[in-house]
């Protein structure tokens, strides 16, 4: 498998990159991956690092697509930023996956610039795994499309039940629409429009309805469709609450129990290690023909090393030719 990683996107790019590429391919002897960024500088990485295999190419980019930068002005203005270049790449199938730490907001707009759509996909959006009572639940969108019409979202539940059934192991998941509430008719026109959709799609024996915000973490649907703009808000508060959380509360533990104080530490730690985003690597983009992962900003080697396992997964599961094949049985209003 060819995949192209964004070596320059991350807030401490290239390093994670480069290091995150070295374990992916020692790992996997399939796997060939293509850095792409700042030529001279990612041939010095690689040879501090001390690889010398032939796994790992550099393909050469200019500029990167900065997070402070508005996307498309990005774009334009750096055609072939290493994002860009990553796109590029798999439209003109010299990979199969582009992986990335940059700018969401650029990731996505190169994505849809070349238009590499999967057959019947109207709009990608980004689907992330969290953390329930129950286990996990995919959401969907979480930023990769804020101004999303009722197809769209309909979609979404098709292909992130996909996703949940493929790569989480959930067997007959149930979708959810994400409301102020959970009797019918509550929301505002675009939830009652893609409610009225979602009890017409394959999806409809597991749809499950309309559920409220508390409802998520509950593991009350396998999965939990939105549009972007309510999606990744509900992805950076659940970010933060899970942090400060766990600050205080490992605060308090330790201050109550002096004498085992290193053990509660410890056990705080194991906790914020499962549930880090460093572990699930990336969310993919649902929907590119190709895969596309996104990572965390703030990624690190291992955080790297996993997008390009789940990327890898991915595949091998065929989630895409699943969500074609699924797609084509919708109706055709949606």
């Amino acid at each position: 498998m060819r995949i192209a990683l964004d070596a320059m996107g991350g807030d401490f790019a290239p390093d994670p990159n480069v290091e995150g590429a070295i374990a992916a391919v020692s790992e996997n002897p399939n796997l060939h991956v293509m850095l792409v960024g700042d030529a001279e500088l990612l041939e010095s990485k690689l040879a501090t690092a001390g690889y010398s295999g032939n796994a790992i190419s550099v393909v050469a980019s200019e500029g990167v697509a900065g997070m402070d930068e508005k996307p498309t002005e990005a774009l334009l203005k750096k055609p072939r930023c290493s994002i860009a270049v990553c796109w590029k790449l798999m439209a003109g199938q010299e990979v199969d996956a582009v992986v990335s730490a940059g700018s969401t907001g650029a990731v996505v707009a190169a994505g849809l610039r070349t238009r590499l759509f999967l057959k019947g996909v109207k709009r990608p959006g980004i689907a992330v795994a969290l953390p329930t009572l129950r286990g996990q639940s995919v959401l969907l969108d979480v930023g990769a499309n804020p101004a999303a019409k009722a197809e769209h979202l309909a979609q979404y539940a098709v292909m992130g039940a996909i996703y949940a059934r493929e790569v989480l192991g959930t067997r007959d998941p149930s979708v959810g629409l994400m409301n102020i509430g959970s009797e019918d008719g509550k929301g505002n026109e675009l939830v009652r429009d893609t409610h009225a959709l979602l009890t017409k799609l394959p999806v409809r024996s597991r749809y499950i309805g309309n559920v409220e915000g508390r409802g998520l973490y509950q593991g009350e649907a396998d999965v939990l469709v939105c549009e972007g703009f309510v999606g990744n808000v509900v992805l950076k508060v659940s970010e933060g609450m899970a942090e400060m959380m766990l600050r205080r509360l490992a605060h308090e533990v330790a201050e109550q129990l002096q004498d085992e104080k290193h053990l509660a530490t410890k056990a705080f730690h194991s906790i914020a290690r499962r549930y880090s985003y460093h572990e699930s690597g990336g969310a993919p983009l649902l929907g590119v023909d190709g895969i596309c992962m996104i990572c965390h900003g703030s990624s690190n080697g291992r955080s790297i090393h996993n997008a390009l396992k789940r990327a890898v997964e991915f595949q091998d599961r065929r989630i895409n030719p699943q969500i074609v094949a699924e797609l084509s049985e919708v109706p055709a209003a949606v």
